[in-house]
């Protein structure tokens, strides 16, 4: 769970993410994610931009910032498809972070 740092509603749209997180997270720039608001029950579609490293910001940007206020906790959700021989060996990346959006070890 990241803590939404930053809303800047005149911006075209997206989400600005931490570079290092989305390394962490294997989420590669303008990949499109879907984002769950734990405060509010929104969930949407956007894309990522990569923000700066070691920044720790989470900033919902044009229309989405109006799907989250700063402090918000939201889930950041990355998809891929998986061909039926690829499953039994497929495991999925879940970065979890602290209250400041610092990766948590688990």
């Amino acid at each position: 769970m990241a803590t939404v740092t930053e809303s800047n509603l005149l911006y075209d749209g997206s989400i600005t993410i931490d570079k290092e997180i989305m390394k962490m997270a294997g989420i590669l720039p303008y990949e499109q994610v879907m984002i769950s608001n734990m405060n509010n029950g929104e969930r949407f579609e956007t894309y990522v931009i990569q923000g700066k490293a070691g920044s720790r910001e989470f900033c919902l940007n044009g229309p989405t910032a109006r799907k989250g206020a700063v402090g918000d906790k939201i889930i950041i959700f990355s998809y891929c498809y998986v061909d039926k021989n690829e499953i039994k060996d497929f495991k999925p990346v879940i970065v979890k972070l602290d209250e400041n959006n610092n990766p948590i070890k688990s």
